[in-house]
C-alpha cells in the first residue's frame, strides 16, 4: 500500500504526492491498483463522502496518464469517513485520515499460493533480545470473521501479554490488526459497528482490554493494516482465513 495525503477540505495533489505516484507508475510487474479515498470526520457526512470521491478520482486520473499496460486500475472508491485509522484526537492524527490509499496487488498465476515466514512470538522472546521496531506475532489470538471479537483460544496468550507488560513497565507497543478475504475494499466491515475499519477495531479491542487491566493507554498504539501482509494468500480453507484474522505487535520502546 502507498498513501497520498491532502490538506484539509482539499483534493488537490501536492508536488510530493505527484512524485510518489510517478514512482508507482514506473513499477514493471503485472499489478492491480485499487484506489480508496478517505476524509477525517470533521464536517458534513455527505460532503465528506463527495470529498473522498474527489480525492480518489484525482489520484486515479493522474495515474491513468502515467501507467503502462502491465498495471490495471481496478477500482476507484470514496469511503467518506468509514475508514478511520485512529481516534482523531490530535490534528496530526486527523491529517492521517485525509488521504488516498493505493493498494498494489500482484497478479497471481492459477493455483499459486504464498505463505509468509512466521514471525517470532512476542510471548516467548526474551526482552533483552528484542529490538525496537521489530514485529512479533501474538500466537493463537485470532478473530471471528467480520468481528473484532477474538476466539476463546486467544484468552491465555492475552493474559500472558498482560503479564509481560505489567512486569516490564517501560515497554511500549503498537498493535497491528489484520483481516482476511476482502480484497475489493481497503479493509473489512466490522459487522458489530457497521464501520469499514475491521483491522483497526481488532487491534483496538486488545488495546482496550489491556487498558481495563491496568496498562497505561500511552504505552499502546492501535493501527489497522487492512488486508496487507497476509500470512497465507489466497485463502483457500477456513484455517487459512483464521490465520489472517490476527493482530501482530511492534515494539516501540524498551
Amino acid at each position: 500500500m502507498s498513501s497520498i495525503y491532502f490538506k484539509n477540505n482539499s483534493y488537490e495533489l501536492s508536488q510530493e504526492s505527484k512524485v510518489k505516484l510517478d514512482s508507482l507508475a514506473q513499477l514493471k510487474s503485472n499489478l492491480t491498483f485499487r484506489i480508496f479515498g478517505n476524509c477525517d470526520p470533521s464536517g458534513n457526512v455527505e460532503l465528506n463522502k463527495k470529498l473522498s470521491e474527489n480525492r480518489a478520482n484525482a489520484v486515479s486520473e493522474y495515474l491513468k496518464g502515467k501507467i503502462g499496460n502491465k498495471i490495471k486500475l481496478a477500482s476507484t472508491v470514496g469511503l467518506g469517513i468509514e475508514k478511520q485509522i485512529n481516534d482523531n484526537s490530535t490534528e496530526d492524527l486527523r491529517s492521517k485520515n485525509r488521504r488516498v490509499d493505493v493498494f498494489i496487488e500482484k497478479t497471481f498465476a492459477k493455483g499459486e499460493k504464498i505463505s509468509r515466514k512466521a514471525l517470532p512470538s512476542f510471548l516467548s522472546t526474551k526482552i533483552a533480545q528484542m529490538k525496537v521496531k521489530d514485529t512479533f506475532s501474538l500466537p493463537d489470538v485470532n478473530f471471528i470473521g467480520g468481528r473484532h471479537v477474538w476466539l476463546p483460544s486467544g484468552n491465555p496468550n492475552l493474559l500472558r501479554l498482560l503479564k509481560i507488560l505489567k512486569e516490564n513497565p517501560s515497554l511500549e507497543i503498537e498493535l497491528q490488526g489484520h483481516i482476511c478475504c476482502d480484497y475489493e475494499n481497503f479493509d473489512g466491515e466490522d459487522t458489530d459497528l457497521g464501520t469499514f475499519n475491521l483491522s483497526w477495531t481488532r487491534a483496538n479491542a486488545i488495546k482496550e482490554f489491556l487498558i481495563k487491566q491496568g496498562i497505561q493507554a500511552s504505552r499502546i498504539k492501535a493501527n489497522g493494516s487492512g488486508h496487507l501482509n497476509p500470512v497465507v494468500y489466497p485463502e483457500v480453507t477456513e484455517a487459512d482465513r483464521i490465520k489472517n484474522r490476527r493482530v501482530e505487535l511492534v515494539l516501540l520502546k524498551k
